[in-house]
């Protein structure tokens, strides 16, 4: 009877460890998330083969061309936009509200963003597909972004200044 507690506690205890290890995948810290290995939701018509790699933290593609003035670091950008984690869950959108406006490439926003506008022209619209790295981080941004979180982004870039 003795043998047989201490394996149930050995395969208990091994158990535990392999779904905590399953579920902590992608979350650790630092272990930053890694888009080509992502499985993204259907929904988000996110197709890594079809986007413009700028970086192994960084995809991104025209959905619609714009014809305005192109986005540039340092100029004033104002954007409506939606954020999506690979899962399909929005955490965070502007649409219907008012615009954001920031100056591009100075740290105002996610590093992501201040590299994935870049080149868009006014009246474009955008999917950026943004690494941990290039995104929150391994802390996140509580409560609806986990650490370590590819991000996807939908930006239509309103106008450039």
């Amino acid at each position: 009877m003795l043998q047989h507690r201490s394996f149930v506690r050995r395969s208990t205890a091994a158990i535990f460890l392999v779904l905590a290890a399953g579920c902590l995948k992608g979350t650790e810290p630092g272990t930053p998330s890694d888009p080509a290995t992502e499985t993204y939701a259907a929904s988000l018509g996110v197709n890594l083969s079809q986007m413009t790699k700028i970086s192994n933290d960084l995809y991104i593609q025209d959905v619609i061309a714009g014809g305005g003035t192109q986005a540039a670091a340092g100029k004033s950008v104002s954007v409506t936009y939606t954020g999506w984690l690979v899962s399909g869950t929005q955490f965070d959108s502007n649409v219907g509200k008012t615009a954001l406006s920031f100056p591009l490439g100075v740290g105002r926003v996610i590093p992501g963003w201040d590299l994935g506008l870049v080149g868009m022209r006014a009246g474009g619209t955008r999917r950026l597909v943004i690494g941990s790295t290039l995104g929150y981080g391994s802390d996140g941004n509580a409560p609806a972004v986990p650490g370590n979180a590819t991000l996807v982004f939908v930006v239509q870039l309103l106008s450039v200044q």
